[in-house]
């Protein structure tokens, strides 16, 4: 196997987008930090989101406002700062929402009326017709407005991301993800609340990576089970078919799966060879090609990706965006295309 080396990786894997539709902002000092709290920490990833953000360089983090006293207690063993929600929206200038899923949107109308800019957590919202109303409200105001999936940012995605774009690969035919995971029983009936059940919780980020490499699907078919050996509502055993003009698409999800996050997957397929993820995390990115490409040789390499840690990526670009010194990658349309994708994957559009 060939050896692709740091630095070539880095001078290869950069993707850059520009943000339609969110409208001027202007250019403030790089050095001033911004002020951020958090409006809600229910969700999972909101005490690792907060533990980045108080160790960054780029942010002012003022408290949280939170209903539950069960999680004000978690964040308080982390030294923070309680508020109430009106003293948050009134101080800070980024708010992070990382409330419960079905509460993203209503936290995120709030902030952006406010005139905040808004990091929301995903799924961002429920129904497209919120998302729909956040964008609106986001590019009238002309704040930023970013959805927290967790790979955007991951160097093995940004790799075959500009893979995908520069035709290294070839034609893309086929796009294969999956995500399991082995959920704790008593978390089933917070996923068990949404039909998509762990295709929304956990599909969603390879629905995100998936659409952002091909477009707009054709059709998306779904099969939504619940196999798992709890006798609820949760659909825990999916899979999904997205049918674009050339391409086809497949994600899959289970609950029920040991030691998941080694098995966890992306895979591109195109003329020209082959890039596959695996596992995301720690990332492992092989990449095997008929004919030489780019900064890739013919044949099977593994690819020398550079140190990665979750959502650190996101909020360094976030906290660039907001000072006008760059645009978001994923610009609101993206969003919107998305969310509505991973809606029809879960049978809730």
């Amino acid at each position: 196997m060939n050896q692709i080396s740091r630095r070539t990786f880095a001078k290869s894997a950069v993707v850059s987008a520009v943000v339609l539709g969110a409208g001027p902002i202007l250019a403030e000092s790089p050095k001033r930090k911004i002020k951020v709290g958090f409006l809600g920490g229910a969700h999972s990833h909101g005490l690792a989101k907060w533990k980045i953000i108080k160790a960054s360089s780029d942010f002012e983090l003022l408290g949280l406002a939170e209903e539950s006293a069960q999680v004000r207690s978690q964040y308080q063993k982390l030294g923070a700062k309680l508020l109430s929600r009106d003293e948050l929206l009134d101080t800070a200038e980024l708010i992070i929402i990382e409330s419960a899923v079905r509460d993203h949107a209503r936290d995120a109308e709030l902030a952006l009326t406010a005139g905040k800019h808004v990091h929301v957590e995903k799924p961002p919202t429920v129904r497209m017709t919120e998302l729909t109303e956040l964008v609106a409200l986001a590019r009238k105001n002309k704040r930023l407005l970013q959805a927290g999936y967790m790979w955007r940012y991951h160097p093995g995605f940004a790799a075959m991301f500009e893979a995908v774009r520069k035709g290294w690969l070839g034609e893309i035919y086929l796009v294969r993800g999956m995500i399991n995971t082995s959920v704790p029983p008593e978390r089933r009936a917070e996923w068990a609340e949404f039909k998509g059940g762990g295709m929304f919780e956990l599909g969603c980020h390879l629905i995100d990576s998936m659409v952002r490499f091909l477009g707009r699907p054709l059709q998306v078919k779904p099969t939504l089970r619940g196999d798992g050996p709890a006798n609820d509502k949760l659909n825990d055993n999916n899979a999904v078919v997205f049918e674009f003009e050339h391409a086809m698409g497949v994600i899959t999800n289970t609950t029920s799966q040991p030691n998941a996050f080694a098995y966890r997957s992306f895979e591109v397929f195109g003329t020209n060879g082959t890039a596959v993820l695996k596992p995301i995390e720690p990332p492992t990115l092989q990449i095997d090609l008929s004919k030489a490409a780019g900064p890739y040789k013919s044949g099977l390499q593994t690819i020398d990706l550079p140190a990665y840690e979750r959502y650190v990526a996101d909020f360094v670009e976030l906290a660039a965006a907001i000072r006008g010194e760059k645009a978001l990658s994923v610009t609101l349309d993206e969003e919107l295309l998305v969310h509505k994708t991973l809606l029809k994957a879960c049978e809730m559009l």
